[in-house]
């Protein structure tokens, strides 16, 4: 197997590598791996101390749990695997505060956290908004957890497509027309002949719509070359998710080597 590195956009927090040499089996595998066991922190239960704001005490929590929490993987354990049994200990918990009292907007900023490594990803997400004499105060305690158990602790988005390949076999009646309906621009066109803009076919989609329209160009995709896209949801770096899905792959491995 080789990895490369197709592009990187560090505002969006997205990767796309070229893998090859691989399985679709494994490729999935990973994909799954990552949105399902990759652990990340994040709010799991809400006491509320004052709750005087338009939203109820449930719809809050529900919000609050969404937000997306930094998390230090080195510091904490899942409750599952902590030496308190999952009882609640500085090992697998974390409490954050927040008290407010309006009239203001209270955004994920707000929240105090005893760990100050574990704070929100983004911090100008609106929670509540109060208004004159409303107030708002709670105490809620954070865990690290897996997205099979909940999304709110699924680390990021992760898909994958083989490869395209796109040959064009003949003439097309019509290149213009078909460069002008390619979504992604893979192709060029002049007035009686179409080519493939060799630097744009990472991008094809597969969508098909050139080759619906002209059954002289073929599309399909490779089955041991893959593009793996992987969007962070602000919770890890793409490397540490990836270094943790890798490791995690391993030990189910050798999990099942000592079973058998």
């Amino acid at each position: 197997m080789s990895i490369e590195i197709l592009s990187k956009d560090n505002k969006r927090k997205k990767e796309v590598f070229l893998i090859k040499n691989k399985t679709p089996a494994f490729v999935n595998a990973l994909r799954r791996t990552v949105i399902s066991l990759v652990p990340t922190m994040a709010i799991n239960e809400v006491e509320f101390v004052k709750n005087s704001s338009a939203l109820y005490d449930e719809i809050v929590a529900n919000r609050l749990g969404l937000i997306p929490l930094k998390t230090d993987l080195l510091s904490y354990e899942l409750p599952s695997k902590c030496s308190c049994k999952g009882e609640g200990c500085a090992k697998c918990t974390l409490k954050i505060k927040l008290s407010a009292k309006g009239p203001c907007t209270v955004y994920a900023k707000d929240l105090v956290s005893t760990d100050p490594k574990v704070k929100p990803a983004f911090p100008d997400m609106p929670i509540v908004k109060l208004l004159e004499r409303q107030e708002i105060e709670f105490i809620a305690t954070a865990t690290l957890g897996i997205g099979i158990e909940h999304s709110k602790w699924s680390p990021g988005h992760v898909y994958y497509k083989g490869v395209p390949k796109i040959e064009i076999k003949g003439k097309c009646e019509n290149p213009k027309e078909i460069s002008d309906i390619c979504p992604k621009n893979i192709f060029k066109a002049s007035s009686s002949k179409l080519e493939i803009n060799e630097n744009k076919v990472m991008d094809c989609s597969l969508c098909l719509a050139c080759s619906n329209a002209c059954e002289s160009i073929n599309i399909s995709a490779s089955n041991k070359d893959f593009c793996f896209s992987v969007e962070s949801f602000g919770q890890l770096e793409i490397k540490e998710i990836m270094d943790k899905a890798a490791d995690i792959i391993v030990d189910m491995g050798e999990d099942l080597k000592k079973s058998l």
